[in-house]
């Protein structure tokens, strides 16, 4: 996704007859997929109960459940109506719960906001001034060891997809400047995040927790927690899509703009 944006602003500003006849093929496959996308969201929507916060696809497709902000959705009300689900839980029984948090966390950061309650996930992103960095969920279950571990496997991974860039550059001496552009920045963004991530750096914004009332309440007391969202509908961990709001959004949930500009990585 990040390249395909990255594309469209080198490109769209200088498009021109020659541009099209190279690109036409490729425009035509993204204006069928983006036809196809706009089917399969309006299928969705009518099978969606807009009443219910966590909002479920068609059983038939695998019962997916949607748990956060869609892109658009109030990130104060989805808040609020957090605090208010998980005030009215009651008894001993574990939940799932999403866990929000006010700021980007580094590995350490994670033990004080999450103990007393069993991990399951974390959701991390390299937050570079003015860049849409990959949001990556890490498979984590003890702080902070797994949340290094997946750490240095995303990092080595964010190696190899730099490299990657560089062999299209190397490639692409034929191709338009603006294409050349983009495989650079893809370049360029995929190493600064492989070292922030072999850093450990500050980069984790969420999570995903497993613990009985009690324990969702006394993560949602702390400093760094700005919401803790129960999953009292959960039926498949593996069938669930995460949306956590990103740290430097305050009123609306969607892609960060071009020129924003968040705390870099420690």
């Amino acid at each position: 996704m990040n390249f395909f944006q990255r594309l469209d602003q080198r490109l769209l500003p200088a498009a021109g007859n020659v541009l099209a006849r190279l690109f036409r093929g490729a425009v035509r496959l993204r204006v069928f997929t983006a036809v196809v996308a706009l089917v399969a969201v309006t299928a969705t929507l009518l099978v969606v109960h807009g009443a219910q916060r966590h909002q479920r696809s068609d059983p038939s497709l695998g019962d997916v459940l949607r748990v956060g902000v869609d892109e658009g959705g109030s990130i104060p009300v989805y808040v609020r109506s957090s605090a208010d689900e998980l005030a009215a839980l009651t008894g001993e029984q574990s939940v799932y719960a999403l866990v929000s948090f006010t700021a980007y966390l580094g590995p350490d950061r994670l033990t004080p906001v999450l103990s007393g309650v069993a991990l399951s996930s974390v959701f991390a992103r390299v937050p570079l001034p003015g860049e849409q960095t990959e949001l990556v969920r890490l498979g984590a279950y003890e702080v902070p060891s797994d949340v290094v571990k997946a750490m240095d496997a995303t990092a080595a991974r964010k190696t190899g997809e730099a490299a990657h860039y560089r062999q299209l550059l190397d490639k692409a001496a034929n191709q338009p400047g603006e294409v050349r552009a983009v495989y650079l920045d893809g370049a360029i963004i995929a190493d600064k995040e492989a070292t922030a991530y072999r850093e450990h750096c500050s980069c984790v914004y969420a999570a995903v927790i497993y613990a009985a009332p009690a324990g969702l309440r006394a993560v949602a007391a702390r400093p760094e927690t700005r919401a803790v969202d129960p999953i009292t509908d959960l039926r498949r961990l593996d069938r669930t899509v995460f949306l956590p709001p990103l740290p430097e959004q305050a009123q609306v949930a969607g892609p960060l703009p071009a020129a924003s500009a968040s705390a870099g990585p420690s």
